[in-house]
């Protein structure tokens, strides 16, 4: 099989993946320069800012205990959106060069568990800010999935 055998909805799949891909990188980036920064509230400022996450009635840990292991589960958090991103270039190329369903099936089932757990838990319900960053995401990774298949080579029997 040729790249030229897959179609243009396969090729747009894997560039809006591969954006996707980024800006999950930029996440984990953003985390790690928080987190070295050394302040626990800058940390969770990325994470909050929804109508039932304010940012100004969040109480924040006092104690250094409290206050460490949530800023190791925050970089964890964010470490772990990056590597979604890692994947999804990984995935965006598979797409792009070979025209993989493989691919495609693991955009849609590993990605998806990463993505539709953000959406309902942190987006949804409030805790993060709806903006164009939160939702961009979920968005494009919906968009990857619904337009990919139509450009993929198709399985001979």
């Amino acid at each position: 099989m040729k790249s030229t055998d897959i179609r243009m909805s396969a090729k747009i799949g894997a560039m809006l993946l591969l954006l996707w891909g980024v800006l999950h990188i930029w996440v984990g980036a953003e985390g790690i320069h928080q987190y070295l920064g050394g302040d626990i509230q800058s940390q969770w400022n990325m994470l909050l800012g929804g109508v039932n996450g304010s940012k100004e009635t969040f109480q924040f840990a006092v104690d250094q205990m409290t206050s460490t292991i949530h800023s190791r589960l925050l970089i964890n958090f964010c470490l772990d959106v990056g590597g979604y991103g890692v994947l999804a270039i990984f995935l965006s190329w598979m797409l792009w060069k070979q025209g993989s369903w493989l691919a495609y099936w693991i955009a849609v089932l590993v990605i998806g568990i990463g993505d539709l757990a953000f959406l309902f838990n942190m987006l949804l319900s409030g805790i993060i800010e709806l903006n164009i960053g939160t939702i961009g995401g979920p968005v494009l990774w919906f968009i990857v999935i619904s337009i990919t298949p139509f450009g993929l080579i198709k399985v001979k029997r």
